[in-house]
């Protein structure tokens, strides 16, 4: 069995399941009939997208990128590049897919990042939005699965300090 950090589960692997099945599903009615580029944000988003695109039956390509800002801590920093896509995004509509919405930065950052290399959309889609008033201005995602107050989560592709991304459920560190 798993040492968990002090925590509670905040949505249970069911109520992942379902948020994932409504997102798919708005995903695919606003992607049917054009060509789309699948974009996972690693490594938070890499079990988020696994799931969601399994329920889409619109063709897509998939790459990833690879920025953090919290580098194994429970503290945002600056954005830091570790891989950037390999498609060339000229012309392109992009399905952006992050596990976690907090103040936006990351995501705001990459959105911008491929209008700027020509992508004719950026589509974005998050699992989890944290509910609070820090957000980057003028940006928000165009889906979200799941709303959580203002406490670090982990679970389901989130970490805690590194670990237990791959816990089937979305849980709140105690205070």
């Amino acid at each position: 069995m798993i040492q968990l950090p002090d925590s509670t589960i905040l949505f249970s692997e069911g109520e992942v399941a379902a948020a994932i099945d409504w997102l798919a599903a708005a995903v695919e009615d606003h992607c049917a009939g054009d060509e789309w580029v699948a974009v996972c944000v690693l490594n938070g988003g890499l079990i988020f997208t696994a799931e969601i695109l399994k329920r889409v039956n619109t063709p897509m390509r998939l790459d990833s990128v690879r920025v953090s800002r919290y580098r194994d801590t429970t503290l945002g920093k600056d954005l830091q590049w570790h891989a950037r896509s390999e498609f060339d995004i000229q012309g392109k509509r992009i399905l952006l897919l992050d596990d976690i919405f907090d103040e936006g930065e990351t995501l705001a950052a990459l959105s911008g990042h491929f209008m700027r290399q020509g992508a004719t959309e950026v589509f974005t889609v998050v699992l989890v939005e944290k509910e609070h008033d820090r957000k980057v201005a003028g940006f928000r995602p165009d889906l979200v699965g799941l709303r959580c107050p203002d406490q670090y989560v982990f679970g389901f592709g989130m970490d805690f300090e590194g670990l237990y991304r791959n816990l089937p459920d979305i849980r709140r560190l105690a205070e």
